[in-house]
């Protein structure tokens, strides 16, 4: 792991940040509507697809992020829909609120499916999206890599869906698992490129959250606990009383981002911008976006 901090570009800081985007549960309806006055509108916010959740949660969920004035892009999980009629009933229902234009298509935990749908790429061969009026889907990236698979079937994946997508005449847009370390993230964008892969890239991070909890989710999706973790979020393994914020990520981020078209050649980066994970903290994320932008002014 490289250990180089960037000097901070205030400039590139301010770029990445542009049109970030969040993600939420069906049950952080409330917290939205606390959070609402400190997000920027037209901001996307994404519905997870969660076991303990219903059709009925998820919908609701959505519809409340549009009403409010945002873009709703709900989660559609393959592995947990029982049935190609819960599948179009479900994008029945979000085409019925407006919320049906973007969505992101995850395979989701189950070990076996539960359903028809094996993978996210069984949805988008399907041919079902496009009757209900969607125009997006996000597809899964993985910079750190999956603890289950193999990085070769990850990269298989990614440039499957993308053709998919392409050839169904449908915009893509490619949303990272967790990210702790931005050379990897870095190199992970640079080769996307160098695949002929050109979709928009969000670059997921969390947002602040208690330390025993970012490391509880960091080590739940196979980063382990490690010195650079530390560094990228500023705290102690010794001292792990308080919360953690992603400032210098981001910052390290805009500064190697920006570095990009001088060491590998112009267009490399593309466009490139963040989606937050938020661990139910809505509003703690958004006012930490605010306060981290106005100090990049």
């Amino acid at each position: 792991m490289t250990k180089t901090t960037h000097t901070i570009n205030r400039a590139a800081s301010r770029e990445l940040m542009k049109d970030f985007s969040l993600e939420m549960t069906g049950k952080d309806v409330p917290s939205l509507l606390e959070a609402r006055p400190l997000i920027p509108l037209g901001t996307r916010i994404n519905v997870t697809f969660l076991g303990n959740e219903d059709l009925e949660m998820r919908v609701a969920a959505a519809k409340s992020v549009r009403e409010m004035g945002f873009v709703p892009v709900p989660h559609i999980s393959a592995r947990r829909l029982e049935s190609e009629q819960r599948f179009r009933e479900f994008l029945s229902r979000l085409q019925d609120v407006d919320a049906a234009q973007h969505i992101f298509a995850v395979g989701g935990d189950p070990a076996q499916p539960e359903g028809p749908y094996s993978d996210s790429l069984s949805l988008i061969h399907s041919g079902i999206l496009q009757e209900f009026g969607v125009r997006e889907v996000g597809i899964g990236g993985y910079p750190e890599g999956h603890p289950d698979i193999r990085k070769d079937v990850l990269w298989r994946a990614l440039e499957d869906k993308s053709a998919a997508l392409r050839d169904q005449g449908l915009d893509t847009v490619i949303l990272t698992q967790f990210a702790f370390d931005t050379e990897p993230v870095a190199e992970w964008i640079g080769e996307v490129r160098a695949r002929g892969i050109n979709a928009p890239i969000r670059v997921g991070t969390p947002g602040p959250a208690g330390i025993k909890r970012l490391l509880g989710f960091a080590r739940r999706f196979g980063v382990g606990a490690n010195a650079m973790i530390v560094k990228k979020y500023g705290f102690s393994l010794t001292n792990l009383v308080g919360e953690a914020g992603p400032d210098n990520f981001v910052n390290d981020l805009a500064a190697v981002l920006a570095d990009q078209p001088a060491r590998k050649g112009p267009g490399l980066r593309g466009q490139v911008g963040l989606h937050f994970y938020t661990f139910g903290g809505l509003a703690e994320t958004a006012g930490w976006a605010r306060r981290f932008t106005g100090r990049q002014e």
